[in-house]
C-alpha cells in the first residue's frame, strides 16, 4: 500500500507539472519559428523537425514589422512595482488598524468598513474607467506614469487590506501588549514587534499586488496612450493582420518572467510559522 499511495503521488505531481510546464514549452518552441514553422504542423524539436530562427525575438527590440518592448517594460515596472509598494504601505496601515482598533460611526462597523475596502474590485473595470479618465484628464496626468499609479494604487489597496487584515487577526494580541508592557508605544509595537511577525503575510499580500498590477491591461489601455505604455499594450500592439504568433510567444515568456522570478524568490517566506516562540 505504501508503495502504490507513492506511486500515484509521483503520478499525479508529475501529471501536474506537465500541464503547467507544457504551455511554457510550446510557447519557448514557438518564439524560435518562422511563419512558415508555425503554419506547416506541430513541430517540438528544433533542427530535427524545423530550422530555428530568433526573427520573433528580433521583433520584439525593434526588429522589422515589431516593436521595441524595453521602454514598455521599464515602464511596467515602474508604475507596478511603485503601486504594488504605495498600496503595500497604506494597506498594511489601513489592516492594523481595523485588525487591533474598533471603529464606530453611526451603523458603520469595521467589518462595514472592510468591505468597502474589498467592494472596489468587485465593480467592473468599465464602471471606473470613465471617472478616472476624468480624474486624471482635470489633474492633467493623462498618459503618464504618475497618473497610471495613482490609479493602480486604488485598485490595488483594496487586495493588500483584504490579505492583511486576516492575517492580522491570527497574530496573537499578547504580542502587542507584551511589546508595550516592554516600553513601546502602540505604533513601536507594530513596528518593532507585530511587522517582523507578518512578513510572511506581507509578502503574499506584495504577490497579489504585483501579479494583478502587472497583468492589468484595461485601465493601461483607457488612461495611455503613446508617452506611456505598458507591456500588455505594447504586446497587444504585435498583431496585425497576420498573427505573429512567434513574436506573440517570446513577449509571452518575457511578459511572465518577472513574476516566476519573484515566486522562486519570496517561496520561502511563504510560511506561516514565523510567530513559533513569539511569545514568552
Amino acid at each position: 500500500m505504501p508503495a502504490l499511495y507513492r506511486t500515484l503521488k509521483y503520478a499525479a505531481i508529475f501529471a501536474w507539472s506537465a500541464f503547467v510546464v507544457a504551455p511554457f514549452l510550446w510557447a519557448l518552441t514557438t518564439s524560435f519559428k518562422t511563419a512558415n514553422g508555425v503554419t506547416g504542423g506541430p513541430t517540438y524539436i528544433p533542427w530535427l523537425q524545423y530550422e530555428p530562427s530568433t526573427e520573433g525575438w528580433r521583433n520584439l527590440f525593434g526588429g522589422a514589422g515589431g516593436i521595441d518592448v524595453v521602454g514598455p517594460y521599464w515602464d511596467s515596472v515602474i508604475v507596478t512595482f511603485g503601486a504594488s509598494a504605495i498600496s503595500l504601505i497604506l494597506g498594511t496601515l489601513a489592516a492594523y488598524g481595523l485588525s487591533r482598533f474598533q471603529y464606530r460611526w453611526g451603523f458603520v462597523r469595521n467589518g462595514d468598513l472592510t468591505f468597502f475596502f474589498i467592494s472596489q474590485r468587485i465593480m467592473p473595470p468599465i464602471v471606473l474607467a470613465i471617472p478616472f479618465f476624468l480624474m486624471l484628464q482635470f489633474l492633467n496626468l493623462l498618459d503618464s506614469k504618475i497618473g497610471l499609479i495613482i490609479v493602480y494604487v486604488a485598485l490595488l489597496m483594496p487586495i493588500a487590506v483584504w490579505v492583511l487584515i486576516d492575517f492580522f487577526n491570527n497574530i496573537p494580541r499578547a504580542i502587542d501588549e507584551m511589546a508595550m508592557l516592554d516600553g513601546c508605544t502602540p505604533f513601536g509595537a507594530f513596528f518593532r514587534v507585530v511587522l517582523p511577525n507578518s512578513l510572511p503575510g506581507l509578502v503574499v499580500a506584495g504577490m497579489f499586488c504585483v501579479i494583478f498590477g502587472w497583468n492589468d491591461f484595461f485601465f493601461a489601455f483607457t488612461l495611455t496612450f503613446t508617452d506611456t505604455q505598458i507591456l500588455p499594450v505594447a504586446v497587444v500592439a504585435l498583431n496585425s493582420s497576420v498573427t505573429p504568433w512567434w513574436s506573440l510567444s517570446a513577449s509571452a515568456l518575457i511578459s511572465v518572467a518577472p513574476l516566476v522570478l519573484i515566486a522562486f524568490l519570496v517561496e520561502r517566506y511563504l510560511s506561516r510559522g514565523s510567530l513559533a516562540g513569539a511569545i514568552r
